[in-house]
């Protein structure tokens, strides 16, 4: 992924990956409530002519590779690792786009769900993750899915609005509408998780466990906050986050706002994730200033 490829992404695509719907729509402005804090007026307005943000709030903006890596904390090398396994919607001017469609929220439609995963790409592409089959079908489908009048197969992972997070080997994405996945065991302690990858890797890591805490997979670090008071009620919760800077800082706080959070990540240190661990692949974190502008 280059830098020129990562700014066509669609911003209101990939700002929709992130679990952000715009609040109202005047002409080629989308106005969201800001990714960066809690508010109850939007401030934050996506041009799609331009295909660039502004926050008002913060009196910043610029492409999507600056909105990256201040929401993500990271540098511009470490975000385009992250968007290189994403598959997003090119920006098309305004004027490209069918007015048919110029209305709706998203141009990927879910076409079939299989509740066993058969086809043998996806076996494969669990088994590069080191993720066994039985495990996979216990908290997964085969989900067939049409992307921009394109037929394509993932495996799925079902939120609690009926939306799937969807991977394979050349894509990951979403479905509307965003949001996480809770698995209610009847536990006093629930474990954390960014995304469904990583609470898989949890369970091959810990067969005989499955039982003994409740799961809270976010599907965006973005519900970390938003989830706070669920989290809140439970005696324990340990957190699994990313180890880059994002999902460091929001552990760091959490563990620093009450003695109920516990820092895991230590079990996969010099690792990004549990995946990561999993399958042995090491990684390394490093920072680069951001830039901005406004339009």
């Amino acid at each position: 992924m280059t830098c020129e490829k990562a700014n066509a992404i669609d911003i209101l695509s990939y700002l929709s990956s992130l679990g952000f719907q715009p609040k109202t729509i005047r002409n080629s402005d989308h106005w969201y409530f800001s990714p960066f804090r809690n508010e109850r007026t939007p401030s934050f307005k996506v041009n799609t002519k331009l295909n660039c943000w502004y926050d008002h709030g913060l009196g910043k903006g610029g492409s999507l590779i600056d909105f990256g890596i201040l929401f993500h904390h990271c540098s511009v090398r470490e975000l385009l690792e992250k968007l290189t396994n994403f598959s997003f919607h090119p920006h098309l001017p305004a004027a490209q786009i069918p007015r048919s469609n110029a209305d709706e929220k998203s141009q990927l439609r879910i076409q079939s769900v299989n509740p066993i995963i058969s086809s043998p790409w996806l076996k494969t592409y669990l088994d590069e993750r080191k993720i066994p089959l039985d495990i996979a079908n216990q908290f997964c489908s085969q989900v067939g899915f049409e992307l921009y009048n394109s037929p394509r197969l993932a495996i799925g992972f079902q939120n609690d609005k009926s939306g799937y997070e969807l991977r394979s080997a050349d894509f990951k994405g979403s479905s509307s509408p965003k949001d996480v996945t809770f698995v209610d065991n009847k536990s006093q302690s629930v474990s954390v998780f960014e995304g469904f990858i990583d609470f898989l890797s949890w369970y091959t890591m810990n067969p005989s466990e499955g039982q003994l805490s409740n799961f809270l997979v976010l599907n965006s670090l973005a519900f970390f906050e938003k989830k706070r008071p669920l989290m809140d009620a439970y005696e324990k919760v340990n957190l699994f986050l990313d180890r880059d800077k994002a999902g460091i800082v929001a552990t760091r706080k959490a563990v620093l706002s009450h003695p109920r959070y516990n820092d895991r990540s230590k079990l996969y240190k010099g690792y990004k994730d549990l995946n990561d661990k999993l399958t042995g692949i090491e990684t390394t974190i490093k920072q680069t200033p951001r830039l901005s502008r406004r339009f």
